[in-house]
C-alpha cells in the first residue's frame, strides 16, 4: 500500500533517525570531521518528539567520558549542560520499615559515581542538539520516521518520515501529508532501546541470529523540587530489596541537583522485566518506595513536577545485535550499549555514535554508499565500550538466576574477577535463557499483590502523575499500538495472565472493561501512551506491536 503512495524525496549524505544523545553525537561528529577535512557533508537527523529532548528519560549520572571525547571544551563552557558533579555516594539494602548502607561492600573502581555529574539527560540532549545545528546539520524535530525505504539490492537507502493527517478510520483528513522520503548514502538508527525501527531491520536482517534475547528493564521517574533543608548537592543513592522481593529484579535511584539555582532530587525505580508475578505493578512499586525513610526525608515537604517511564536495554554483551547492514548500522540503545550494574549508557551511546559517523564519513569519503559500514564494527571491537559491557557480562544473568540478595554478591566477585583477569571468568559467559515475554507465569501461580491507595502527597494514582508527561497526541488518528490477535488478548493476556498490561504499563493506557453480562473488553487509550514500549517487550504473546504515532506526538519532558 505504502508503494502506491507518491512522496517527495530529499537526497542527504547521512540520515539518522532519532535526536538521542547516540544520534546527535553521530551527527555532531561527521560534521566534526568534515569541516575539518574541508569537505561538504549534508546532515540530517529526524526525532519524533516536538522538540530535542522532548522524550529523553534518564536518571540521570553521567560518566563524562562521552562528551569529553565529542566536544573536549564542554565543562569550561557556561552554557554546559551538567554543573553538578558527584559529591557523596551511597548503596543501601531496604528492609520494610529500616536499612542497611551496604557501600562498604568491595566493588571495582568503575562502579563508583565520583568524578560522575547528575542533571537532566534531556537538557544535555537539548544542547547537543543546538551543538550540531551550529556544525550546520539539518535537525527536524517532530519528524517521525515510520517506514524503512529500501533499494534493489535490498539495502537500506533512508526511511519515509512526516506521515501527517490520517483519521482513525484510515480516510485522509484536510492537513493529510503523505510524508518524505529522506535518503542517504547511509543511514543510523538511533531510536533508543526497542526502536520500532530497528525491530524490523533486526528480524529482516537477522542480526540477532546466534545472540542472547535482548533484556529490558522499565525505569519509572519523577522529579521533585525539594526544600533546601532536604537537598544534598551531588549526593547519589541507589538501593536494592524492598518493595521487591528477592527473585524480583530492580532497584531505585535518587540523585540531588540544581537547575537554575534551584534544589531537585531526581527519583525513579527500575524493575527488571523479566519479573514472573503478572500481578506486579512496576509504578505501584515505585510508588509504594517512596514511603519509605531512607526516601521520604529527601522529598517530605517537596513537590513533584514531572514524571515519566521508559524501557532501558539491559542484555549487554551477550544480546548485542550485529550492528551494521547493508546501507545502515544501529548506534546506541537501538543496539543495547548499557552497563546494567553501573545503571549508565548514555556514554556509550554517545561513544558509538561517534564510531559509527566515523565509519559512515570514511566511506562516503571514497565514494561508497548501501554497503556494510564494517569498520563501526571493527572499531567497537577495539572499544572501551565493549571491553565495559565485556567486563559485566555476566552480572544480568546472575541476579536473574539466584536473586537479588546472592546474585549481588556473586556479581561484585565476578566484576572483581574480570578486572584482575582481564575479563576472564570462571563462568565463561552465561545465558540470559527466557524472554523476558517468556519468563512471566500464568496468573495460576501466584497471588493478588495489595497495593496501598496513593495519599495524594507522596504518591499519587496513575493518571494524576500522567498529566505531569505532558503527552499529547493529535485527535483522530489510527490507534499506534496493535493488537495482532484479539482473540487471542482475551484468552490468553486476560484469562491465563490476569490482564497484566493494565498493571505493567506506567501510563493507564491498557485497561480491561468488565461489563455485566458481556465479555471483558479490552480498551486501548492510546492517548496517554508515554512511548516506554515496554507492551511491546512485555506481553506474553508478543501480540503487541508498538508502532511510531504522528510526529511531535507523545511525552514533551521538562528537565528530565
Amino acid at each position: 500500500m505504502s508503494e502506491a503512495v507518491e512522496r517527495e524525496s530529499m537526497e542527504f549524505d547521512l540520515v539518522i533517525v532519532g535526536g538521542g544523545p547516540a544520534g546527535l553525537a553521530a551527527a555532531i561528529r561527521a560534521k566534526q570531521l568534515a569541516n575539518e577535512a574541508g569537505d561538504e557533508l549534508e546532515v540530517v537527523v529526524l526525532e519524533k518528539g516536538g522538540e530535542i529532548g522532548a522524550h529523553i528519560l534518564s536518571g540521570v549520572v553521567v560518566d563524562p567520558v562521552g562528551l569529553d571525547a565529542l566536544i573536549p571544551d564542554w565543562r569550561s563552557r557556561d552554557d554546559r549542560p551538567l554543573k553538578t558533579e558527584v559529591t557523596g555516594d551511597k548503596f543501601i539494602w531496604l528492609g520494610p520499615k529500616g536499612s542497611m548502607d551496604i557501600s562498604w561492600l568491595p566493588m571495582p573502581g568503575y562502579m563508583k559515581n565520583h568524578g560522575n555529574f547528575t542533571g537532566s539527560l534531556a537538557n544535555v540532549t537539548r544542547w547537543l542538539g543546538q551543538e550540531a545545528e551550529n556544525l550546520g546539520v539539518q535537525v527536524f524535530p517532530g519528524f517521525a520516521a515510520s517506514e524503512v525505504v529500501y533499494g534493489d539490492n535490498g539495502e537500506v537507502k533512508g526511511v519515509v518520515a512526516g506521515v501527517m493527517g490520517i483519521a482513525a478510520d484510515g480516510s485522509h483528513k484536510p492537513d493529510y501529508e503523505p510524508g518524505m522520503e529522506l535518503l542517504g548514502k547511509y543511514v543510523l538508527f538511533a531510536e533508543g532501546a526497542r526502536g520500532s525501527l530497528s525491530k524490523q531491520l533486526i528480524a529482516k536482517y537477522a542480526l540477532d541470529e546466534g545472540k542472547e534475547p535482548q533484556k529490558y528493564g522499565i525505569g519509572l521517574k519523577e522529579l521533585w523540587s525539594v526544600p533546601e533543608e532536604n537537598f544534598k548537592e551531588g549526593y547519589v543513592q541507589h538501593t536494592l530489596g524492598w518493595p521487591l522481593d528477592d527473585k524480583t529484579g530492580g532497584g531505585s535511584f535518587l540523585y540531588h541537583f540544581r537547575d537554575g539555582g534551584e534544589p531537585f532530587v531526581s527519583l525513579g525505580f527500575v524493575v527488571h522485566l523479566n519479573y514472573k508475578n503478572p500481578y506486579l505493578s512496576p509504578y505501584q512499586e515505585l510508588q509504594r518506595w517512596k514511603h519509605h525513610p531512607d526516601i521520604l526525608k529527601y522529598i517530605e515537604g517537596g513537590k513533584r513536577v514531572a514524571y515519566g517511564a521508559r524501557a532501558i536495554v539491559e542484555g549487554g554483551h551477550q544480546s548485542l545485535p550485529k550492528l551494521t547492514f547493508p546501507g545502515g548500522a544501529l548506534i546506541g540503545c537501538s543496539a543495547g550499549f548499557v552497563n546494567v550494574p553501573r545503571i549508565k549508557g548514555s556514554h556509550n551511546a554517545i561513544l558509538t555514535g561517534m564510531m559509527g559517523a566515523e565509519a559512515a564519513v570514511a566511506a562516503i569519503k571514497e565514494g561508497r554508499q548501501g554497503d556494510e559500514l564494517h569498520a563501526y564494527a571493527e572499531a567497537y571491537e577495539g572499544s572501551s565500550v565493549r571491553k565495559e559491557l565485556f567486563a559485566v557480562r555476566n552480572v544480568k544473568p546472575l541476579l536473574s538466576k539466584l536473586g537479588t540478595t546472592i546474585g549481588t554478591l556473586m556479581g561484585g566477585v565476578e566484576m572483581w574477577t574480570t578486572k584482575i583477569l582481564g575479563g576472564f571468568s570462571f563462568f565463561g559467559t552465561l545465558k540470559h535463557g527466557k524472554s523476558d515475554a517468556q519468563a512471566l507465569e500464568p496468573a495460576s501461580k501466584h497471588k493478588p499483590i495489595d497495593y496501598p491507595k496513593p495519599d495524594g502527597k507522596i504518591s499519587f494514582d496513575k493518571l494524576t502523575n500522567v498529566s505531569f508527561t505532558n503527552t499529547n497526541h493529535a485527535e483522530d488518528q489510527p490507534v499506534h499500538l496493535i493488537v495482532k490477535d484479539m482473540e487471542l488478548q482475551k484468552k490468553s493476556e486476560h484469562d491465563v495472565y490476569a490482564g497484566p498490561s493494565a498493571r505493567y504499563c506506567p501510563a493507564g493506557v491498557y485497561e480491561w472493561v468488565e461489563e455485566e453480562g458481556k465479555e471483558p473488553r479490552f480498551q486501548i487509550n492510546s492517548q496517554n501512551c508515554i512511548h516506554c514500549k515496554t507492551c511491546d517487550i512485555k506481553d506474553p504473546n508478543q501480540n503487541i506491536n508498538w508502532t511510531t504515532p504522528e510526529g511531535g506526538g507523545g511525552p514533551a519532558y521538562p528537565n528530565m
